[in-house]
């Protein structure tokens, strides 16, 4: 029973996590598109990245050690992964990421790539290492990997006219898997 409640506890915290994600990378497509629109500089789109992360995150988990403790503990489990399962995940999260600076008219595609991959490979090893159900995870990782074709369609129709809404349709796309992910945790 204990081991349950530990587990519902984990997908609860795990649904709070994807939720404040969702809402912090709208959050920060919205004040990049008007500081874009605006024509503000370059520094301008640190504080805007770190204040849409801080603001959600400090709401979400400010008050609820417990939800932090268990988003933690779910995470230690990979920590017992052989070697080549942490490998692979090491992979499928940071090779899209590490490809940017090679291809970085396409970053958008890698960024849902990484986290399609990334959510995916984990929700795999968890899986079979840990006899874990996250489904939410797998949710996530779906979700962006099929809104790659969705995101390429819409970058190649918009493209010559406003590559920065193409942009920001895209981070959408990462917010409403993040989002879907965190719903059905919470949810289940």
């Amino acid at each position: 029973m204990q081991g349950d409640s530990r587990i519902i506890e984990a997908r609860h915290a795990f649904g709070l996590l994807f939720i404040m994600v969702s809402i912090s990378v709208i959050l920060g497509s919205i004040l990049s598109e008007v500081a874009f629109v605006n024509s503000a500089p370059l520094y301008f789109y640190i504080p805007i990245w770190l204040v849409s992360f801080s603001i959600p995150c400090v709401a979400i988990f400010g008050k609820i050690r417990r939800v932090i403790r268990a988003i933690r503990g779910r995470m230690k489990g990979s920590v017992m992964w052989p070697t080549d399962a942490k490998a692979i995940n090491g992979i499928c999260w940071a090779a899209p990421f590490a490809t940017i600076p090679i291809m970085p008219h396409s970053y958008q595609f890698l960024i849902l790539l990484g986290i399609g991959l990334g959510n995916f490979s984990t929700y795999v090893l968890v899986k079979k290492y840990n006899r874990g159900d996250n489904r939410e995870q797998l949710i996530v990782g779906l979700i962006s990997l099929a809104s790659i074709p969705v995101a390429i369609s819409i970058d190649a129709t918009i493209l010559a006219a406003r590559h920065d809404i193409a942009v920001m349709f895209s981070r959408i796309l990462i917010s409403i898997a993040y989002g879907a992910g965190g719903i059905y945790a919470l949810k289940e």
